[in-house]
């Protein structure tokens, strides 16, 4: 039967073997760089009196190792930013939990308080069209907007229909048509939707929207 000094040996052995690892990776560079110095030193020891290395030759060797000694300086940095930068990144992510965003999709929710839906445009438009169906495909309301510039924004549906009277509490969807002059604007409707959790991922980090699914941090065209 196993014992607690027994566990407590094991814990201690697997410490043991894995600092021991650590210490062989991180002196494994240095061991390299020493071993070129000594293959240097031979070389020009054993070298031929009459015909001696070149200056140009010794010179371009030391560069080379120079050079692997830069990059490995610069492969260590950048993994120290990278990982800085994931850091920053969970950060901002968890912020996020509980606030409403603009994703891209058409569908819009109808509540008792209205709905919040979204549009993005590639360029300024003289005006944009937001046609709101219904799930048979009917359209049940229009809004229109006069000199919109390049990006996203949001708006507010009352639930006023085209007749005049209160649309169904529900799910729509929306299309969007935006001009400039006599050219089309190209755009993409956006939808509303709350941010209910983060997931860190092996590259990046994620949000799940509710039921709308999840979304790297930039797919978020607006937080509300």
């Amino acid at each position: 039967m196993s014992t607690v000094s027994d566990a407590t040996q094991s814990a201690q052995d697997i410490l043991a073997s894995l600092a021991r690892k650590d210490t062989q990776d991180t002196s494994a560079a240095n061991r390299d760089k020493t071993q070129f110095l000594k293959l240097l030193t031979t070389q020009l020891q054993n070298q031929d009196p009459m015909n001696p290395m070149e200056n140009a030759e010794i010179t371009s060797q030391l560069a080379q190792l120079s050079t692997v000694e830069g990059i490995e300086k610069l492969n260590a940095m950048m993994s120290k930013l990278v990982s800085a930068q994931e850091s920053s990144d969970g950060l901002a992510a968890a912020a996020l939990v509980g606030r409403g965003v603009l994703v891209e999709g058409k569908n819009l929710m109808l509540t008792e308080a209205g709905a919040v839906g979204g549009f993005e445009l590639d360029g300024p438009a003289d005006q944009v069209v937001l046609s709101i169906r219904d799930a048979n495909g009917i359209e049940v309301s229009t809004v229109e907007l006069a000199g919109v510039d390049a990006g996203s924004h949001n708006y507010i549906w009352d639930g006023s229909a085209k007749d005049g009277s209160r649309a169904a509490d529900g799910l729509y969807t929306v299309s969007v048509t935006a001009t400039q002059g006599n050219d089309s604007v190209v755009s993409r409707a956006l939808q509303f939707g709350a941010v209910t959790s983060v997931i860190r991922g092996a590259s990046s980090t994620d949000l799940q929207v509710g039921d709308l699914g999840i979304f790297k941090m930039a797919d978020i065209k607006q937080i509300l």
